[in-house]
């Protein structure tokens, strides 16, 4: 979800990966409903292992779940690294709430976190 989340909010100049330290092998299909209820749609997405982009230039590392942080190798060369730990959807669900609103709720807490992180990339670099 936070790879669809900022590729709708940065525009071409921004390439934007996602992967995992253990990828589940799928996209989970109520992260792709959840997405395409605020009109992005990730069901072309696939779920990758973050060793294919060790090699690959990235310059920005964003880890998003609970021991990503820990669990992601370095990157050569000078990347920046940020961590926004939240919760797994799959394995959020509160009390009184449905499994899909719980990926609805960490969808919305990552457009907040993440529209605000690309807004500043937006205008840093204009």
């Amino acid at each position: 979800m936070a790879e669809g989340v900022l590729r709708a909010a940065l525009d071409e100049r921004f390439e934007v990966f996602s992967a995992g330290a253990k990828p589940a092998g799928y996209v989970h299909p109520q992260a792709i409903e959840a997405m395409d209820e605020i009109g992005i749609d990730i069901s072309s997405h696939t779920s990758k292992h973050l060793d294919q982009f060790l090699d690959a230039g990235i310059q920005t590392v964003i880890t998003v779940c609970g021991n990503a942080n820990d669990a992601c190798p370095v990157f050569p060369g000078k990347v920046n690294r940020h961590h926004w730990g939240f919760e797994d959807p799959p394995h959020a669900q509160r009390e009184g709430e449905t499994s899909i609103d719980a990926f609805r709720r960490v969808r919305d807490e990552i457009r907040l976190v993440f529209g605000a992180y690309a807004a500043g990339l937006l205008e840093a670099s204009s």
